[in-house]
């Protein structure tokens, strides 16, 4: 039976961690005007709180009508959400096993999460003063404030920016004004474009290359037919990729189509926004949480009105309210950080296929290493495929060689040896006489990854997590990377007061040995400490672009998407770091970054040359991977998968079970254990429960830590187990936090 849109109720999703859709009374005064996704203010127990009005409802019965509160009042003229992503927002609810007002608050941008009426967003300005042509100082004899403001902007080429002079003059601002009056001088403004520098712009290239122009020419097809379809796009690293996207996002925006663009890291965004800042102008809405928050809600809401068509983001930008959308990207699609480990556990890549689906829009996916899970897809025959094999302008693929750890970097008596081996340094001395750049990757931040006795062999750890101490010298501070529990190193051990080691090596030893080793470079680090916020960290790449850092050491921040031209070495100084890592997907993440890392090398005139310090070189990740054969590591890494049992050939599912208190955890644990065996389909339908059992990192902030995996044919066959531990939450201890998160992207 249909519901009238002037139906006195209404379904409600409450933007709290509750589940389920709540029925409300609609006033009268609002009957028929509320549209799905509009922001309402709602009672909720004994508050007012924030809701979304999702349809009208049909009577409910007599008895229920008696305790239905009222809806208060809109919180905004129009709905936030679109019906499209009222639609995504209550799949991914579904899917991921989460309350739907929740999920829908979080797709919120700043601003509009909360119980309050939204407010329009400015764009951050920066101003100008400009000197006219006919400005005499002479006219100002008697006014030495005018005089002093005008002779600066004079002796600058006649324009600076306002803030320069109220720093070099006190009271300038005030001063332009009067010069303004006086028609010496005029003010003017200009928004600022943030996350873009000097360098990480790029014209377009006159021509494309025959494997660019085929894909080029592939997709444009399938946008000008419509409807949905998906594509990977597989191209070796520094093939133009990019190029591609920004000829297909030309063609939509031809047909008046919107674009959503996805990249798994905040790094990524200054050079690939800068580039589509220099094709599309002011059509460029940029998504992600290192933005301040007014800047992130104005483009959102300029996304909402329709004047702007295309977003750029990570994966929050999924949620993203891209009219009339027809090109869905996710580049570097294998990337783990598509999967949110927080809240609504979402695996962005995968609901960018669903939204276009709903959307009937293109999907590009692009990788020079594809994940599994979509090369198994194209197997099935769900994804096209289009393959780049060869660079643009044919260059050559970087040459990679291996520096034998075990030989060339043997442990002295007394203490550990240098990070940097004798054939690493005579490549970076080469290569900085050449005046050109060297990337150093590291995928550990901090100076020594753990510190220990000598006397005793007790390893410093936090007292919260079971984790080791990080040393970062910068800070002058043992670190937890997980709590971010700091304290100060102590002179000797707090156990025996046996003096203390500093081993293991992070990105702040390499940027010491190098500085040491090569005084005359200049050293760069970009790692999360390094670079703590969007302004640095952009400001870091542009200076890296402009070639003012000669040696650049990183972790993955340094890894992926990113495009020098003067890089011509690259060195992953230790391969083995995340090969031992409790993870079925250790060895494939291994070989994705180790491919990418050697991907930066070589990407302008100058061949490239990429050195790879292993410990471990004939593990499966390692040998492939200097031998450039990604065919040949995933076929048997996907062989050895079927036979374990893991995706892409089953579904996954994992409950995860922390508290303050071991025992009332393990308790839990095992409660919801027994609940999920019993609603298991018979054992011919492949469904295997693992657990629970404590998890690899057993306590992190002080709380410890269960597991409990499911694994099935599909994710309906999951659907029983899952069901009980749902059912079963609101029965467990409140000090207990349950999480369920379907896809896990990560075992630990």
């Amino acid at each position: 039976m249909s519901v009238p849109v002037d139906s006195p109720w209404a379904f409600v999703a409450v933007g709290r961690p509750v589940r389920g859709e709540f029925t409300y009374q609609v006033p009268e005064a609002l009957r028929g005007k509320l549209s799905p996704g509009q922001r309402v203010r709602i009672p909720f127990g004994r508050q007012s709180t924030l809701g979304f009005f999702l349809a009208p409802a049909g009577p409910p019965s007599a008895e229920v009508v008696k305790r239905l509160k009222s809806i208060e009042r809109p919180l905004e003229e129009s709905a936030a959400l679109t019906p499209e992503l009222v639609e995504l927002l209550r799949f991914a609810a579904s899917h991921y096993r989460y309350p739907l007002g929740e999920a829908m608050r979080g797709a919120m941008p700043p601003g509009l999460s909360q119980n309050d009426d939204g407010k329009e967003a400015k764009a951050d300005l920066v101003w100008w003063a400009a000197a006219v042509p006919e400005a005499n100082l002479a006219s100002l004899a008697r006014a030495p404030s005018q005089h002093a403001a005008l002779s600066y902007l004079l002796a600058v080429g006649g324009r600076a920016l306002v803030e320069e002079l109220v720093h070099a003059i006190p009271g300038a601002k005030a001063t332009l004004k009067v010069l303004a009056q006086k028609g010496l001088v005029t003010l003017d403004s200009q928004e600022v474009v943030h996350g873009v520098r000097a360098g990480l712009e790029q014209g377009r290239p006159a021509q494309l290359t025959p494997e660019q122009h085929t894909a080029v020419a592939g997709l444009t097809t399938a946008l000008d037919a419509g409807g949905f379809s998906t594509f990977l796009l597989h191209g070796v690293t520094g093939s133009g990729k990019t190029e591609v996207y920004l000829r297909l996002v030309e063609r939509a925006l031809e047909q008046g189509k919107g674009s959503l663009i996805l990249v798994p890291e905040i790094a990524l965004t200054p050079q690939l926004v800068g580039r589509f800042k220099s094709r599309f102008g002011p059509q460029i809405a940029v998504l992600h949480s290192a933005l301040k928050d007014r800047e992130r809600l104005r483009h959102w809401q300029l996304l909402r009105k329709g004047t702007v068509k295309i977003a750029v983001g990570v994966r929050s930008a999924i949620w993203a309210p891209v009219g009339n959308l027809g090109v869905v990207v996710v580049d570097e699609e294998h990337d783990p950080s598509f999967k949110q480990d927080e809240k609504l556990k979402y695996q962005a890549r995968d609901l960018a296929v669903v939204r276009a689906q709903k959307a009937g829009a293109l999907v590009v996916l692009g990788s020079a290493t594809p994940s599994l899970e979509t090369l198994e897809n194209v197997r099935r025959g769900r994804y096209r495929t289009l393959t780049l094999e060869r660079r643009v302008d044919d260059r050559p693929m970087p040459t990679i060689a291996l520096v034998d750890l075990r030989v060339a970097r043997p442990r002295l008596q007394d203490e550990e040896p240098p990070v940097l081996s004798a054939a690493l340094k005579e490549a970076i001395g080469q290569t900085l006489g050449r005046g050109q750049q060297v990337i150093l990757f590291l995928n550990r931040r901090g100076h020594s990854t753990f510190v220990l006795c000598e006397v005793c062999g007790e390893s410093l750890k936090c007292q919260d997590c079971d984790v080791c101490l990080t040393h970062h010298l910068s800070a002058r501070r043992l670190v937890c990377h997980y709590c971010n529990r700091q304290q100060f190193l102590p002179d000797n051990c707090p156990k025996c007061s046996g003096p203390l080691l500093q081993l293991g090596v992070g990105t702040e030893r390499v940027e010491a040995e190098v500085a040491a080793s090569f005084p005359g470079a200049r050293v760069g680090r970009l790692d999360r400490d390094a670079a703590s916020n969007n302004e640095r960290l952009t400001e870091l790449l542009a200076s890296f672009a402009r070639r003012e850092i000669d040696v650049l050491v990183g972790t993955q921040m340094v890894a992926k998407g990113h495009d020098f031209p003067g890089v011509t070495l690259v060195c992953v100084v230790l391969a083995d770091s995340s090969l031992a890592l409790p993870d079925f997907r250790a060895a494939e993440r291994t070989f994705h970054l180790l491919t990418q890392v050697a991907g930066r090398a070589g990407r302008g005139k100058d061949p490239g040359r990429v050195l790879v310090q292993s410990y471990h070189p004939e593990s499966e990740a390692v040998a492939r991977m200097l031998h450039s054969d990604f065919a040949g590591f995933a076929q048997n890494e996907l062989r050895r998968r079927k036979a374990l049992g893991w995706p892409p050939y089953t579904r996954m599912a994992m409950v995860r079970i922390e508290g303050d208190d071991a025992s009332v955890t393990a308790a839990t644990a095992r409660r919801l254990g027994q609940a999920m065996a019993q609603r298991l389909p018979p054992s011919s339908a492949g469904v295997r429960l693992l657990g629970p059992a404590p998890a690899p990192l057993a306590r992190i902030k002080g709380k410890t830590r269960w597991q409990i995996v499911l694994k099935g044919p599909t994710h309906a066959a999951l659907a029983g187990p899952l069901d009980a531990a749902e059912a079963l939450l609101p029965e467990l201890p409140a000090s207990v936090k349950v999480v369920l998160d379907v896809d896990p992207g990560a075992m630990l």
